[in-house]
This record gives C-alpha cells, structure tokens and sequence, in this order.
C-alpha cells in the first residue's frame, strides 16, 4: 500500500511466538512446548507502543507474536489505544487466527488503529490441516476474512506447497482456493512457500 511504504515502522512482540503452538512444521512446538506460551501485560504492550511513537516517531509497528494474544487481552489493548488517541496517529498489524474473533472483535481492531491482519492458511485440505495439527477448518477461512474485509482490514494469507503426502492435486486445491479469495476480494495480499521440515520438529521426525 503506497500510503504506507515509507512510514518509520517497528516489530514489538506480545508474546512468546504463537499460543496455540502445536503445529507440526513449526520449530516452537519443540522449544515452548504446550503450556509454555505466555506474553506481556496490555499495560506493558501500550507503553512500548506509545514510546516507539513518542521517541522514536515511529508510524507502523508490526506485533511478530506468532499469534497475537485475543480474548479480553487484545479488547482491553484497542480500549486503550482508543482512549488515548493513539489510534489516530500509529498503524498496528499483527499475525491472527482463523476462527478466534467475531466481527465485533474486527471492528474494533479496526477503530484502534490495526490495519494488516496475517493469517495462516498454510492449505485449503482439511486433512492437511488436520495432519499439521492446525486446529482450525477450512472453512473458518473466507467466515473470517470476509469479518475482517467489513471492518476496513487488510488481510494477508500465508500458504504451503509441498507437504510430503499431498497430491499435485492436493496442491492445486490450495492454489485455486487462494485465487478465489482474492476473487472474492477477501485478502489483499498472499505469500507462498515451500514445506521445510525444520529439525526438532514433528515434521521433520515425520
């Protein structure tokens, strides 16, 4: 987006990688197992937030959590960034679930001032996602991104080509379901990558 391309920005991080941290390709199901997830305080996030803006003038800041935090920890964050104006004057983005906010949850990511969501896709095979042990359902995809769309978001996809027990059709279910949202005008933008087996991993045991 042009408007964004050459505003000061910053990576913070919430929490420690991703709080569902169970899915197979991912390195930190090894080294946080199940339980070992935890991240800052909304009061601690805030500050951070505030003084990268303060200090440093920085416009666009980017939570890299593998997951940002949901639930009443990010209500209470866009309350805050609302109430103290800073929503008005920061773009915040951030990595998101499928399935995990509802639509009143999205419009208020969206008054406080977040503008790109990143979602893992990863497949459009329920039985991929079943194998990665994703913990979510294809079809929580376009429900959610459609929410986010409504909100004013800016959603962005990841996906993975090369599982070792997909299909070259397998494959191009993926491919042709990542074109339609974009057909649909569901996502914004989509990054494509090939399945690495990172040691440590139960995939790479696989």
């Amino acid at each position: 987006n042009n408007n964004y391309r050459y505003l000061p920005g910053a990576y913070i991080m919430s929490g420690r990688d991703c709080w569902w941290g169970k899915c197979t390709f991912c390195s930190w199901t090894t080294l946080y197992p199940s339980g070992g997830y935890r991240h800052f305080s909304v009061d601690r996030v805030f500050e951070e937030i505030k003084s990268l803006y303060q200090n440093y003038h920085v416009k666009e800041i980017f939570d890299d959590s593998g997951t940002i935090p949901v639930g009443q920890w990010l209500e209470d964050l866009c309350q805050r960034l609302i109430a103290s104006g800073l929503n008005q004057k920061i773009r915040l983005s951030c990595n998101l679930r499928f399935g995990v906010l509802n639509q009143r949850q999205y419009s208020l990511m969206a008054k406080a001032g977040f503008r790109f969501l990143l979602y893992g896709y990863e497949s459009a095979n329920q039985s991929t996602l079943n194998r990665i042990n994703k913990n979510n359902l294809v079809e929580n995809a376009e429900k959610d991104l459609r929410m986010a769309k409504k909100a004013g978001l800016q959603p962005h996809v990841t996906i993975m080509i090369g599982y070792p027990w997909e299909t070259k059709t397998d494959a191009s279910v993926t491919l042709t379901a990542a074109k339609k949202l974009f057909r649909l005008g569901l996502v914004d933008s989509m990054q494509a990558t090939i399945v690495i087996p990172y040691p440590g991993t139960p995939l790479f045991d696989y």
